[in-house]
């Protein structure tokens, strides 16, 4: 009997039309296959990977692409002028996009120096919580909840330590501006960059 299936194997009924439409893919694979092959240059038995003098001209470029910077560095390690140009477009956004947006009338317990600034301490947060907002309020690079991440990881957390009374503007009152009380004596080692 041709309708009868050896033990253990559960009857199929599939239809006539899906072999066909099985077939008809593996057709179209083929052909892509052929022509991602006539696309790439990779003939009959090759192997697709690259010859060792083309390896060896891509790891000079990613080591060139290493040595210049991708992101923008940390404020605190660039030298001038690249120093200043950074802290031009952080008081832009600072003054622009914080300030009116954030931060209400300071008060004893809500601290804010209007010369912001000349605190390196204010200069290093302000900083990095720009550097999160330019990456986290693009949609394409981190979808539609990356105001909110910036929000409460970023944001928040930096605007309680910058407005703390313990803050680096726990010494400036609305009339008042001082930077020495924060002031470290030496710079960390680590902010430093070495003489070449």
């Amino acid at each position: 009997m041709a309708d009868e299936q050896p033990d253990g194997v559960p009857g199929l009924d599939v239809p006539i039309g899906m072999f066909e439409d099985i077939e008809d893919l593996k057709a179209k694979v083929e052909k892509l296959t052929a022509l991602i092959k006539t696309l790439t240059g990779v003939e009959e038995g090759e192997s697709g990977e690259a010859p060792a003098d083309e390896e060896e001209t891509a790891a000079g470029e990613a080591a060139a692409e290493d040595e210049e910077w991708q992101y923008p560095p940390f404020i605190l390690l660039l030298d001038l002028p690249g120093y200043d140009d950074e802290l031009r477009a952080l008081i832009e956004w600072v003054e622009g996009v914080l300030v009116p947006g954030y931060l209400a009338e300071p008060s004893a317990e809500a601290r804010w120096c209007h010369l912001w600034w000349e605190h390196p301490v204010a200069i290093a947060r302000l900083h990095a919580v720009w550097l999160a907002w330019q990456e986290l309020t693009d949609p394409a690079s981190c979808g539609y909840t990356g105001p909110s991440v910036w929000h409460s990881d970023h944001l928040d957390p930096a605007l309680r330590e910058l407005r703390a009374s313990t803050g680096p503007f726990g010494g400036c009152t609305k009339g008042e501006h001082q930077i020495e009380h924060r002031m470290p004596s030496l710079v960390p080692s680590a902010w430093t960059q070495g003489e070449d």
